[in-house]
Order: structure tokens, then sequence, then C-alpha cells
């Protein structure tokens, strides 16, 4: 985690050290930044410390985008304002909290759930001995937070207005619906109903399922992809490709954790552009290493594509052989010079952290 922490007087120059020293220790990087008059920038390099000259609104919007956590340590006023021109929505808001100048409290003031300032807060607070001020509903009422669930699983929500009804559900009181189509290990919350027949509910599931009335999906990045092509193939007509099959089968491209391929194709630009588009490493494997993949169902071989490469399939192979696994979700797929196919990894659903 990326943070950046910004204060404004000499005190607050001393508690964002302990903090960098205390987020250190559990491995999370920190930038110290003091907007304050009359400290030198030598005395300031002295102690690890930047200097900032320009104004607190544009420092904060360049943190936006670079940073996964920014701290405040001052007035709650003075954040609420540098903050404004740029939050835009949950799913990708930074964490930001706030510390008060004396170190007295550590308040989570943005992306509570999603974005984890709730748990940098608890962190922030037993570094400073000061006193956590939490304010989402499902905390304060001891109930699961759908969204602190799967972003702690790095799992994708199809919808925050669903992930908000279930959490009003919750706090009302009411049974949630549960349903994984993984193996579950860890205690269910009593609040919520495993493979329940309640009209809300939450899924999770690489496939678009429907196990409740109004359902909302936790997408696991649980999804081998192997692809092959011919040289050159555009990148475009790749992820297009790539994007259509998947839909075709009510598969979230969000499940996809990594893209393979035969290392022929090492520095294939298209399959490159693929994995960015798709946000996951590319990679790649020799013939050799293919030729030991193993199929439930044995392979869709080809004598053309053995002589070019040295293996009779491409893509399935590289799907199981990233997975880890002997089970294809979708064999060879071709279309227009692309094959693809697509196996599941040895995903289980933890319910504990």
């Amino acid at each position: 985690m990326k943070t950046a922490l910004i204060g404004f007087t000499k005190n607050s120059g001393t508690i964002m050290q302990k903090l960098r020293k205390g987020f250190g220790e559990q491995g999370i990087s920190c930038e110290v930044w003091l907007k304050r008059k009359g400290v030198s920038r030598e005395e300031a390099e002295a102690e690890g410390i930047c200097l900032l000259n320009d104004s607190l609104t544009s420092w904060t919007g360049r943190q936006f985008q670079e940073k996964d956590a920014l701290i405040f340590v001052g007035a709650t006023g003075i954040c609420v304002r540098s903050i404004a021109p740029y939050v835009r929505s949950k799913k990708t808001d930074p964490a930001v909290i706030v510390v008060d100048e004396q170190g007295r409290h550590a308040i989570s003031l943005l992306s509570g759930h999603i974005g984890g300032a709730n748990a940098l807060t608890l962190l922030a607070a037993g570094i400073l001995g000061a006193e956590p001020v939490i304010t989402t509903a499902t905390d304060l009422h001891g109930k699961f937070a759908v969204d602190a669930f799967a972003a702690g699983r790095d799992m994708y929500l199809d919808s925050m207005p669903m992930a908000k009804e279930i959490a009003a559900a919750l706090v009302e009181g009411r049974r949630v619906g549960m349903y994984s189509a993984f193996p579950v290990l860890g205690g269910i919350p009593e609040e919520l109903d495993l493979n329940g027949k309640e009209d809300l509910g939450f899924a999770v599931d690489i496939r678009r399922s429907r196990p409740f009335e109004r359902t909302l999906h936790l997408v696991p990045r649980a999804v081998a992809l192997g692809v092959g092509c011919k040289k050159g193939t555009d990148g475009e007509a790749l992820k297009g490709f790539v994007r259509e099959e998947l839909e075709r089968r009510e598969i979230f491209p969000e499940s996809i954790c990594a893209v393979a391929s035969i290392e022929l194709k090492k520095d294939e630009a298209g399959l490159h552009a693929l994995a960015e588009d798709l946000g996951v490493p590319f990679h790649v494997y020799t013939a050799e290493e293919l030729e030991q993949a193993e199929s439930e169902d044995g392979f869709t071989e080809s004598g053309f594509v053995k002589n070019v490469t040295g293996v009779g399939n491409v893509c399935e192979r590289s799907a199981l052989r990233l997975a880890g696994t002997r089970r294809l979700l979708i064999r060879k797929t071709a279309g227009n010079g692309m094959t693809l196919a697509a196996a599941l990894t040895d995903y289980t659903l933890c319910m504990e952290e």
C-alpha cells in the first residue's frame, strides 16, 4: 500500500514520523510531506520529509492518482476542502484518514471498506495510542460488510448500489442470502444464509449466476486464460474476441487472473495489450513445459500447430499450466486466427482473513 502523509505544524511532523515507522514495520511504504513555513529544505531532508511549496489542492489531486491512502495530520476541514474536487467513487477513491495534530483521534473519512481506510485507521490508532473513529454502519452494528469482504479478497463487485442495499438490510437486522460456486473455508456469519431462499443476496462466482431474485456478484480472479494467435494479430481484435467469448458464456472478464501463451509469443504486442486491458499479468511457457500439462478430457490437438510450435495445442495447455489444474472451463475456441481456452484455478473462499 502506497501512502502519503501531510502535516502543517512541527508537532504534526512528529506524529507523521511515528506513523511512518509503525507503518513501515507492517510493510506499508510512506511519503511524509510538510506544508509549513520556517522550515528549511535541508532540515526537512535530514528528517526524510518532503516540503510542499505549491497548493495543497494540487498536491491532493496528484496523490489521489498515485497513492492508495492519504493521511492528513491536522483539521478535518482542511482535509475535506482538499479532497472535495477529486472524490469520485468508492470503487476507485483512495483511503483518506485524518489524525488530529495531537495524535488523540484517528478518523476514517473516505473509502472505509473498499479502500481500506477503516483498517488503516485502526492501525494508525494503535501506533499512536489514539482513539479510532469509524462511522460505517456495518462496523458500528458489528455486521458483515460485503464491500470490505470483497476488497480484502481482491474480488470484483458488479454493483455498488446492490452492495449498499445489502449493507442496509444487514444493519436493519434482516438475513441476506449467500451463494458460493467454490468451496468455503471458515464459519458463516449468522446474518448470512448460505444457499438460502432470500430474495436478496450475493454470489461468489465467475459467472452471472442468479441464485437470488436480486443478486450481487463478488467475482474472484479464479480463471486462467490461455491464448494463441497468428503473428502480428491486432490487440483490439484479441480484446474483442476474448470479451465476446466470455460474454457468450456469461463469465465476468474480471474473473481472469492472468493470460498465458507459448514462449514463441513472448513479444506478441497483441497479447501484451490483451493482458493490460484485463489488468492481469502475461505468462509464457516453453513447448516442453506445455507438454507437461494434463487434462481430464484430453486436448484438441493440431498437427499444423505442433509443426509450428512444437506442441499440438497452445491455448488449452497454457490455461491448464497456468491454473495448475486438470479440468478445462472453456475448451479450444477459434476465430480469425485466434484461439482461447480457460481453466479454473483451485480457488477456495476463505471467510476469515
